[in-house]
């Protein structure tokens, strides 16, 4: 059997956008993935749909997995011919026990690659506003273990030396040893009043940090309750936090914001709520896929020159019918007589990319307004053609057949349930990691409440933020048993970034 390959990547401290490209590539076409706790989860939705997971994690009170028995399960899986990405936080090199790891793999005869990750030891201060060199500073930076007891006698670490290091000293995982840390390093000629800082959770939505002096961090720490994982940050260049903290200062920092809408569609929200420092949990609740029958679809697309109209009330209803037009090999030339209304200025925009002009838009975002619109430019007997989902609702057929046109309803693409693996978003619900949940249709509100498993959604969803783009949402999630706190006034995702800026800055 052909050996496999062990690929051991360092994720970064937190932030999911802080791998390496090449990190996220060896993700992508691994077979296997071994992560551990300080890995972001969110890394693992980058993996070929059949990758397996093996969750490895350690804390300092209690190891999954011990270090030998991750060793034998990296080797076990290559020699089973499987390419395996080893998911470490931070570095591998950099207390990540990697160059363990790779020694293994050496004398087992596996073919293994080293991709480095951003070490917290640099990353993590940086969020917090503390530059880890500063010419006005310190030109020095030292970085040590935490977990080593300071008071063994056969320690590794010089405690006299960075008693009198002038420069800046990170300490990695030493929360539980910060007492035995303070006293070993004003023992060894650090003055009583040298700044220190401790981060919590670095780059993440929970990031903590306590700041204070060798002579009372202790205290603070305690009081503030912050445990592990945290790095300590011993120097000069902790006073210039207060100035240059940049990421706490975002709008949306601290929060965990769930994106339900369909994949193809939640980057665009995703992205504006990661540059408002909030961060994007990616749940779809919806998945776009192709009609049962395309027979409807193909007969209006062959016959397109005998419409007047083409009212298109989504993206997804754009991509699908032209992507179908191109399927069947039909000019989009035909089209040339064709008038087109969109709903929404990203419905128009997915139009005109495909150099169509758009005649018409309401300037409120639902059906009822397109036919308060287009009623006195209609004329009677006109055909209308309406490519769009299963389940749109019937108003806008209605009341343009009222106005004695003739409508023909094509079903453009489905929306149906997702079937991912809920577990982890429901625990992230019931722990209370998720701030708020954004809603951009009615289906996304009927499938995230099926995904709730029969639990008691209003009591599940207490002190959850409900968003939603606009009155349509909002009310199918309140028949629906949900408290809607924000509905956007304008039903676009920057309407509904908007409304989520206006309710936290209030």
């Amino acid at each position: 059997m052909k050996t496999g390959k062990v690929f051991l990547i360092g994720a970064g401290p937190g932030d999911v956008k802080l791998i390496t490209l090449k990190g996220l590539e060896c993700i992508k076409k691994a077979d296997v993935i071994v992560y551990d706790r300080l890995a972001n989860p969110r890394l693992l939705a980058h993996k070929m749909p059949k990758a397996q997971l093996i969750y490895v994690g350690k804390s300092p009170d209690r190891h999954t997995l011990t270090q030998d028995e991750i060793n034998k399960v990296i080797v076990k899986e290559a020699l089973e011919g499987k390419i395996v990405a080893r998911l470490k936080g931070g570095d591998p090199f950099v207390f990540g026990r990697g160059g363990e790891e790779a020694e293994v793999l050496l004398e087992s005869g596996i073919p293994f690659e080293i991709i480095p990750g951003i070490t917290s030891a640099i990353s993590v201060p940086a969020y917090a506003g503390i530059p880890v060199t500063h010419r006005d500073f310190t030109s020095t930076l030292t970085i040590i273990t935490g977990n080593e007891d300071p008071t063994k006698e056969d320690t590794n670490i010089n405690w006299d030396k960075l008693g009198q290091d002038p420069g800046t000293l990170i300490f990695l995982m030493g929360v539980g040893n910060l007492p035995k840390i303070v006293e070993q390093l004003v023992k060894n000629g650090k003055t009583k009043n040298t700044p220190v800082a401790l981060i919590r959770w670095g780059t993440r939505p929970e990031q903590q940090v306590v700041t204070g002096t060798l002579n009372n961090i202790v205290e603070e720490v305690t009081r503030a309750g912050l445990e592990s994982p945290a790095i300590i940050i011993v120097g000069d260049v902790v006073k210039l936090r207060n100035k240059l903290k940049w990421f706490e200062n975002k709008p949306f920092f601290g929060k965990r914001i769930l994106v339900t809408r369909s994949r193809e569609q939640a980057s665009d929200l995703s992205e504006k709520i990661e540059d408002l420092g909030g961060e994007a949990w990616e749940y779809p609740t919806i998945v776009i896929e192709e009609p049962l029958d395309f027979a409807p679809l193909d007969r209006a697309i062959s016959n397109a020159t005998e419409y007047d109209w083409i009212i298109f009330t989504s993206v997804n209803g754009v991509k699908a019918f032209f992507n179908r037009m191109a399927k069947l090999k039909i000019d989009i030339r035909k089209l040339g007589n064709v008038r087109f209304c969109a709903i929404g200025p990203k419905t128009k925009e997915a139009i005109e990319e495909k150099g169509l002009l758009v005649e018409y838009v309401p300037e409120v975002f639902r059906a009822e307004a397109i036919v308060d619109g287009l009623k006195n430019t209609l004329q009677s007997g006109q055909k209308i053609l309406l490519p769009r989902a299963d389940l749109a609702r019937p108003v806008l057929l209605d009341s343009l057949q009222e106005l004695n046109l003739q409508v023909d309803e094509a079903i453009a693409y489905r929306t149906v349930n997702n079937t991912e693996d809920s577990k982890e978003l429901l625990e992230k619900i019931i722990n209370k990691e998720i701030n708020v949940i954004t809603f951009t249709s009615s289906s996304t509100v009927k499938n995230f409440i099926e995904l709730l498993e029969g639990n008691n959604a209003e009591e599940l969803l207490k002190g959850i933020t409900v968003a939603c783009i606009g009155p349509i949402t909002a009310e199918t999630a309140q028949e629906m048993g949900l408290k809607v706190n924000i509905t956007a006034e304008k039903y676009t995702i920057d309407g509904l970034i908007s409304a989520l800026l206006n309710y936290f800055k209030n």
